[in-house]
This record gives structure tokens, C-alpha cells and sequence, in this order.
């Protein structure tokens, strides 16, 4: 019988992309700092960033 973690690894597997990131030492944390400020965790804080900065990139209609 599957285990509550194995049904959470599935779920994850089918339903989440992952990206790692490197970033200069200590970076990571003023990032963290930064995102907690706007009342945001990490993650959210990196995937609004992307977003903005794809609909910014993005060529105008």
C-alpha cells in the first residue's frame, strides 16, 4: 500500500516543474529577504518575477 509521501512525490511528479538556480553565494538570502518584505515566499516571489519580466519581453500586440 502507497504511503501519504509517495502519493505526495506522484502527485509532484505529475503536477510540478522544477528549475535549480545558482546564484552567487548570499544571494539567495537577500532574495528571501526581499520576497518576505512583500509578504511573499521565495518560490512565489522568483515566479512573479519571471512573469513580469516575460509579459515586459513580450512584443506588443
Amino acid at each position: 500500500m502507497a504511503g501519504k509521501t509517495d502519493y505526495k512525490n506522484q502527485w509532484q511528479k505529475e503536477n510540478v516543474d522544477r528549475v535549480n538556480l545558482t546564484m552567487p553565494k548570499g544571494k539567495k538570502d537577500i532574495i528571501r529577504a526581499h520576497a518576505k518584505e512583500q509578504g511573499e515566499s521565495l518560490n512565489s516571489f522568483i515566479n512573479r518575477a519571471i512573469d513580469e519580466a516575460m509579459d515586459r519581453d513580450a512584443p506588443s500586440k
